[in-house]
């Protein structure tokens, strides 16, 4: 027998792990082991956890018609599911468990850990990128530092179109009915939950939704994406997050009746699935990124003032600049957030409120249904100017002209902040200059940008001047 143990690729299609335990000829069962505390460590945001759980439901669905049953426990802690494994592998006197590689450091950790307890193989598959960690290096034979030579490696090795590997079924059980911890609807799922209904969870619907996007909204991505107003965006990654969906996918969709060069707007989408992988190979190459080290080492010497009422403010959505706080807003109610707009909040966490970027990353972590380590690790020190390749240090968003270039209309500040309706466009995103301005139950700004601008520029200063 084959033990498959699923954590964030909760699909049956495109899944390396389950294909090649099926191709074995053995009977196959997947595992999914919850463990809440150590998702709380990790800031597992309830509504990523509900989309999860609601998801574990078609997959045991869509295992099933592959005569694969999915078994289901809830432990503690990763070490804890480590044990619960070896022990049910034994069990069912299985010869291989398979799993897909996580490149995070407490998961290389649990994982090395099984493969020094369990009594039977255990076999790992690169499968979370286009192109594993290791094979996309310079001519050194070192891992890249920058992205556009990556992305360059990158398309050199991906102008071949790649066929998505066809389904098969695996060898019955034959005794399926009497195997232990079969997931149901009485499964423990004990972490806290909001409600992920706003988003599909069936593999059809999911499939549909990046069919569409491929075939409508794809060609005009370059300049869609980045107009909060308007749904620009694909939609997909809260699927990539967990699994769903996989980055090979979204590929063969995007290739889908053209090849190489991609035409505009799906290059850019192209580009910024191999930012997501950029960031993937990083974690692999750097551990300390997965310990809370800047990727910058005279980063590291940068003043944080960390005042707990501006962190408050930011986390609110009552700053005092709109889009700022129409951004945290609909974070906060949809477990969502714009591209664009996670750039100008973490800009100003980081570079108006001087708040070290681990504050912004966590709660990002703790909101986002699409949050995924290593692209909120990346774009938290991108725009914190202490990351790989990330925005230098003296480009500072200016979030009013930021406002007034990406939603001119003021259209997406009003839909989340109502008690700025009747500002007029020209005054919207910097309503304190409004005559009426003490008409409005909107705070004032809570800090001058100039004058944090210039701050953070000495911040900065200062610390490579220690060099």
């Amino acid at each position: 027998m084959h033990i498959v143990w699923l954590r964030r690729d909760l699909r049956v299609e495109d899944n390396t792990a389950l294909h090649h335990a099926i191709t074995g000829g053995e009977p196959v069962v997947a595992v999914y082991i919850a463990t809440p505390v150590t998702w709380q460590q990790h800031h597992l945001a309830p509504i990523q956890a509900d989309l999860i759980y609601r998801r574990l439901f078609e997959l045991q669905a869509d295992l099933a018609k592959l005569n694969i049953p999915l078994l289901y426990q809830q432990v503690e802690t990763f070490t804890d599911s480590v044990y619960w494994l070896v022990k049910l592998a034994a069990d069912l006197n299985a010869s291989k468990i398979l799993l897909n590689k996580e490149y995070e450091w407490n998961e290389r950790c649990r994982d090395q850990l099984l493969t020094q307890q369990a009594k039977c193989e255990v076999v790992s598959f690169d499968d979370k990128c286009l192109l594993a960690p290791g094979k996309v290096l310079n001519q050194q034979g070192d891992y890249f530092k920058i992205f556009t030579p990556f992305k360059r490696a990158c398309l050199a090795q991906l102008q071949q179109t790649r066929e998505i590997a066809k389904l098969q079924s695996a060898k019955p059980l034959g005794r399926s009915d009497n195997l232990p911890f079969q997931f149901n609807d009485s499964a423990v799922f004990s972490y806290s939950r909001q409600s992920s209904d706003d988003y599909c969870v069936s593999t059809k619907a999911i499939r549909q939704k990046l069919r569409a996007f491929c075939a409508e909204s794809v060609d005009g991505y370059q300049t869609s994406r980045d107009i909060p107003s308007i749904d620009g965006t694909s939609g997909l990654s809260p699927y990539l997050a967990i699994g769903a969906l996989s980055v090979r996918q979204c590929l063969a969709r995007l290739q889908y009746g053209q090849g190489f060069p991609l035409e505009l707007g799906r290059e850019t989408w192209l580009s910024e699935l191999i930012w997501r992988d950029f960031y993937q190979h990083l974690l692999h190459f750097e551990p300390k990124l997965s310990k809370g080290t800047n990727f910058v080492a005279w980063t590291q010497k940068v003043t944080w003032q960390n005042n707990l009422e501006l962190l408050m403010a930011w986390q609110q959505g009552r700053t005092g600049y709109p889009i700022v706080d129409a951004a945290m807003r609909q974070l906060n109610s949809t477990g969502w957030m714009h591209n664009r707009l996670r750039m100008i909040v973490a800009s100003f966490l980081t570079k108006d409120l001087h708040i070290h970027w681990h504050e912004g990353e966590k709660y990002f972590m703790q909101t986002l249904i699409d949050g995924d380590y290593a692209a909120n690790n990346g774009g938290w020190q991108w725009c914190a100017s202490t990351g790989c390749d990330g925005q230098p240090y003296f480009r500072i968003f200016n979030p009013t002209t930021q406002g007034e270039k990406f939603d001119a209309n003021g259209e997406f500040v009003r839909r989340w902040i109502p008690e700025l309706a009747q500002v007029p466009n020209k005054y919207l995103h910097q309503p304190w200059r409004w005559e009426n301005v003490n008409t409005l139950s909107y705070p004032k700004p809570i800090v001058d940008h100039k004058t944090e601008r210039a701050l953070t520029l000495r911040f900065f200063q200062d610390a490579k001047d220690c060099l």
